[in-house]
């Protein structure tokens, strides 16, 4: 395994520890073992992160929104990338447990706020909130399991991650009219925040630190690492490569993703439950882009994965919010199939994504560049709902909107293919370069750093 630090500064009681987290990593029980309590994790934060869009419909009423209103509420909402950023690099700094479990901390506070927040400023403060919390836990989550998983089971990994999240958002959809129709939407938060308490004692038991981190910790690279080294020569064409595409597949992503329950209801004129099964069905089907996705990451590589699963979020988005054709007598099966194209593409991009981002960078950045992911993800959403709230009315409907929004992931997807590097089968270190990015903070590693660190 590559050096990424002097060994005669790593103190010997870190190092040792360290040792074992790595050579404990390579457990297939440790890897199962992990890999499901990050699913958990992904769990919470898939049902609390899917309340907004799945309640647009009630939280407009209730708070008197159009339209516009409600996709300029979500707008302001997206800030919170820049909260999460700033987490993100903490768990460079502090660890990747001790912010992970912060953050879901933060993610049930935040849920609870939110539902007894009774004007629209201060639900837009709490819902900025819970997203940070939310962005940081999913980008934390993704790093452990790339720093902890085997080189053959990264992918898998990702992709229980995955479906983790998947399941946190089909238990919303399940949830939500149920709640929302019999008592209040706001009911749904309140279940949220007790979940999240629920998630934190069990992660607290069954996460541990990431061997990798406190490797880099103990040698003083992740101290003497910068929040701009990702723009340095040696990664700048990954990292502005990599944002580039990141902002036009996620303006896609969220622009389908987030309005398809207000469009079935809202446009298409479904009844709130008729939504609700739609989308669990077509959901669910759309999950088994997971394990596909995985099988193809190590089968053919992320490359061609990314390339496939946009193309599919692309063309599926397009053929849902704007299908089906009039002489199409099962108009539900059109929007059953759509749905189920693009949430299967959303699912196999999610794990292929994944996989690639947290193996193109080191381990002394490799949170803040998912932070930076994260607020590039957070710039998406603001253009994307923005742009729906600007020219919704304009150009004849919300939906029609976002089905132009989806065919940017065609280019985000030739991006990747032109200027990214395949990473199928490399050791984590030899795909991040770390001992490139050894040599830029080498000279940086001071005594006074290293024992900050420690």
């Amino acid at each position: 395994m590559a050096s990424i630090g002097p060994t005669e500064a790593t103190p010997a009681g870190i190092g040792a520890e360290s040792l074992r987290g790595l050579a404990g990593a390579e457990s297939p029980s440790n890897n199962r073992r992990l890999a499901l309590s990050i699913a958990a994790v992904l769990c919470f934060e898939g049902f609390a992160m899917s309340i907004n869009g799945i309640g647009s419909p009630w939280i407009a009423k209730s708070f008197r929104l159009g339209e516009s209103g409600i996709a300029g509420l979500f707008a302001w909402i997206s800030l919170s990338a820049i909260g999460s950023l700033g987490l993100s690099r903490m768990s460079d700094h502090l660890g990747r447990r001790r912010m992970l479990l912060a953050c879901i901390a933060g993610s049930a506070g935040s849920a609870l706020a939110a539902a007894f927040a009774t004007n629209i400023v201060a639900f837009a403060l709490c819902g900025i909130a819970l997203f940070a919390f939310i962005r940081a836990t999913i980008a934390g989550s993704t790093v452990i399991l790339a720093e902890e998983l085997a080189i053959e089971e990264r992918a898998r990994g990702q992709s229980s991650a995955g479906i983790g999240l998947g399941l946190g958002i089909g238990i919303c959809l399940i949830a939500m009219p149920i709640l929302a129709t019999r008592y209040s939407w706001r009911w749904v938060l309140v279940l949220a925040a007790g979940v999240g308490v629920v998630t934190l004692c069990w992660a607290s038991s069954a996460i541990s630190e990431s061997g990798r981190w406190q490797r880099a910790a103990a040698s003083g690279t992740t101290a003497a690492s910068s929040f701009y080294d990702g723009f340095g020569k040696v990664y700048r064409l990954r990292t502005i490569a990599g944002l580039v595409s990141a902002l036009l597949a996620n303006i896609a992503a969220i622009a389908a993703s987030t309005w398809a329950y207000f469009h079935l209801v809202s446009v298409v004129g479904l009844a709130p439950g008729t939504a609700s099964i739609l989308m669990l069905i077509g959901g669910s089907l759309g999950m088994s882009g997971f394990p596909i996705g995985a099988r193809s990451c190590e089968r053919y590589g992320r490359i061609p994965t990314i390339v496939v699963a946009r193309l599919s979020v692309s063309l599926g988005a397009l053929g849902f919010y704007w299908g089906p054709p009039a002489n199409v007598a099962l108009s539900w099966l059109w929007i059953g199939v759509t749905y189920c194209s693009f949430t299967a593409g959303l699912s196999a991009e999610l794990v292929s994504g994944h996989a690639l981002a947290t193996e193109i960078f080191p381990t002394a950045i490799r949170g803040v560049m998912m932070g930076w992911l994260a607020l590039i993800g957070a710039v998406a959403a603001v253009s994307a709902q923005a742009l729906i709230a600007v020219l919704s009315a304009r150009a004849g409907g919300l939906s029609i909107v976002v089905g132009y929004l989806s065919l940017l992931a065609i280019p985000s997807a030739l991006i990747v293919g032109l200027f990214l590097p395949e990473t199928r089968g490399l050791s984590l270190e030899a795909a991040a370069l770390e001992e490139a990015l050894e040599s830029v903070v080498g000279p940086n590693l001071t005594p006074e750093k290293v024992t900050r660190q420690d």
